[in-house]
């Protein structure tokens, strides 16, 4: 791996880089793989911490056999750890973008005109504990099976099913083609060199707008690209036929703030580079470090050298030799025993004097403290926040077991918060679940209601901000206002 100084690195690559570290964990890969290989495809879902929601006979009831017969068939091609790899994530942790439901794939019935989606959703920030998606079936602007989700409509900007190499491992091995990797020709403006070092994939948007137009209905025309909060290209593909290499230019005219929200929006798989060519040009990750269909197709293009194949279980560190330390002019051992860490060259009964003295207020052996610091703030306690954000809870258990022993009983301090903190984040993320709290818990705090903020949603209260109001919620009813366009 490449050397490099943290300030010339992007912030973006080092988040991505520690997506790649803990967001999606070997030992998830191969329990979902393991599980799909035999056609379990609800029990590759739950290893991939996704939620199904969706009733494939209810939906047979509804929409006939054929119907059921294609969506079946995607979700049996379902690679939902591939889909957790490819998901949107936000900065600076990196985590699942909230509040979004993204289409999969789309199919068409009879007598309809908004054609079935299948969707993944994610929840809210305030209920995102376990980092836990959803899975389920969008029939239209009338479907109220989630109404408790902020944002239940499938969203323009993110969705994935233009681009089913993400999500589908029968058509993984179309990733390097479709992200740039196999070099396939692509066209873009005389003035619009391709920057190689730039995170916008601009030498793709001509062939992926044309994609994306074609499945709009339209052969070619305008569209846009979302370049941050702010910004958005204009563009217009040019010559989008059998006989022309597709290319795209700027609008010539400019049109009316209502029409640009209306045109098709490139998706955000195709404007940007895939994360994982970024990070392998920085030599920030290495082959074997990603995604086993991701590398597979990778090396396949001759972009990456050949790898070896991912570990099965995560850098949890084991208990090998023991922590040394100097006592009393003496370097001492700390290590487990009977499943406790303890100071192995104290004899008990002089560690017993020595905790004594400690609870009358004297000095502890340098042995006490050294353990005492590993219980409450320990090395690893960055290693277990980022796997507790991912929602990565036994990975980070293991990795405190690994420490500790499995018999020690956590003190206080910065480890046993974060514990704790997490497994409350969880009841939020139920209640989310289950639909019984559709808005933040302290939402209903701020007009004197109760911590649920039910009877102000289902009233419509707008609540007003003060000490009270949650963060996330202050920091976003205290921003510009902006207009609520679909993309």
């Amino acid at each position: 791996m490449a050397h490099h100084l943290a300030s010339e690195i992007p912030a973006h690559l080092l988040m991505w880089q520690r997506v790649r570290e803990y967001a999606v964990p070997p030992s998830m890969i191969e329990t979902a793989t393991a599980r799909r290989a035999v056609g379990d495809w609800a029990g590759a879902c739950a290893a991939a911490r996704i939620d199904v929601d969706l009733d494939l006979r209810a939906v047979r009831n509804r929409h006939g056999t054929e119907l059921v017969a294609h969506l079946r068939a995607d979700l049996r091609r379902l690679a939902p750890d591939l889909l957790r790899w490819h998901m949107p994530r936000i900065a600076p942790d990196g985590r699942l973008r909230p509040g979004l439901t993204m289409s999969l794939a789309g199919y068409r019935t009879s007598g309809d005109t908004t054609p079935l989606q299948l969707v993944v959703r994610t929840p809210p920030t305030w209920a995102d504990a376990g980092q836990r998606m959803s899975l389920a079936l969008w029939e239209g602007p009338g479907d109220s099976a989630a109404v408790h989700h902020p944002h239940p409509h499938p969203d323009r900007r993110f969705r994935l099913d233009l681009h089913r190499h993400l999500w589908d491992s029968g058509l993984s091995g179309d990733l390097a083609r479709r992200c740039g990797a196999g070099g396939a020709p692509s066209m873009t403006p005389p003035d619009r060199p391709a920057d190689h070092d730039s995170p916008w994939a601009v030498a793709r948007w001509a062939a992926e707008a044309e994609l994306l137009l074609r499945a709009e209905g339209r052969p070619r025309g305008a569209f846009t690209v979302r370049r941050g909060v702010r910004s958005r290209a204009v563009l217009e593909l040019v010559a989008p036929d059998d006989s022309h290499a597709p290319m795209f230019r700027p609008l010539r005219e400019a049109l009316p703030p209502q029409e640009v929200a209306a045109l098709p929006v490139l998706p955000e798989a195709a404007a940007r580079v895939l994360p994982d060519l970024e990070l392998l040009r920085a030599g920030l990750v290495t082959a074997e470090r990603l995604h086993p269909l991701v590398a597979a197709a990778l090396t396949a293009s001759g972009r990456v050298t050949a790898c070896g194949p991912a570990p099965v279980t995560g850098p949890v560190p084991e208990p090998g030799d023991p922590h040394r330390v100097e006592c009393r002019g003496e370097v001492h051992r700390i290590a487990l025993r009977d499943g406790v860490l303890a100071a192995i060259d104290h004899d008990p009964a002089e560690l017993r004097r020595e905790e004594l003295l400690v609870a009358l207020g004297g000095p502890a052996l340098p042995c006490l403290r050294a353990i005492d610091a590993v219980h409450r703030n320990p090395e690893a306690l960055p290693a277990v926040r980022e796997r507790l954000g991912h929602g990565d809870v036994a990975g980070a258990l293991a990795v405190v077991v690994g420490l500790l022993g499995p018999g020690a009983v956590l003190r206080d301090g910065p480890l046993r918060e974060e514990l704790e903190s997490a497994a409350a984040r969880r009841i939020d993320q139920g209640l989310f679940r289950s639909g019984l709290v559709a808005v933040h818990p302290g939402a209903g705090v701020a007009e004197g209601g109760d911590a649920s903020g039910v009877g102000h949603a289902e009233a419509g209260h707008r609540p007003r901000l003060n000490r009270h109001t949650p963060h996330e919620m202050r920091r976003k009813r205290s921003g510009r206002a902006r207009p609520r366009l679909a993309c």
